[in-house]
């Protein structure tokens, strides 16, 4: 794992809301905005652009944590901009904090957790157990 960041480091991610972003579940239609899981992934996607850079041919990134305070909507044809800020950097752990916004309205804004693992011991990981 290499490193060439610092603490207060800056990753952007745009979403573009569509429908297929919408807060459904078995029972139909919620709302017609962005759902927080939608907002979830993204932000989680915005940390992992510090991962993707980080992480060697061998390794891979894995979710360790989330948190999302969910403050505003964010409608269809909108842009969320999610700026991801690098924490800290211990050992194989990558925390960023981040926020998410639709011009001057916050959105979204939480943590996210990730940590670098080699690839070999991600599969023995997450390999299903025997019963």
């Amino acid at each position: 794992m290499r490193n060439p960041f610092r603490p207060g480091d800056n990753k952007v991610y745009v979403k573009h809301v569509t429908a297929a972003d919408f807060a459904r579940f078995d029972d139909g239609l919620v709302h017609a905005v962005c759902s927080t899981f939608s907002l979830a992934q993204a932000a989680e996607w915005a940390g992992r652009l510090f991962v993707l850079e980080m992480k060697e041919e061998d390794e891979e990134g894995i979710g360790t944590f989330l948190t999302i305070n969910h403050k505003s909507p964010a409608f269809e044809g909108e842009d969320v901009v999610i700026t991801a800020t690098l924490k800290s950097q211990e050992g194989q752990e990558v925390i960023c904090s981040y926020k998410a916004v639709v011009g001057e309205r916050l959105v979204a804004e939480g943590e996210t957790g990730q940590k670098i693992l080699k690839k070999e011991k991600l599969a023995r990981v997450l390999a299903p157990k025997k019963v």
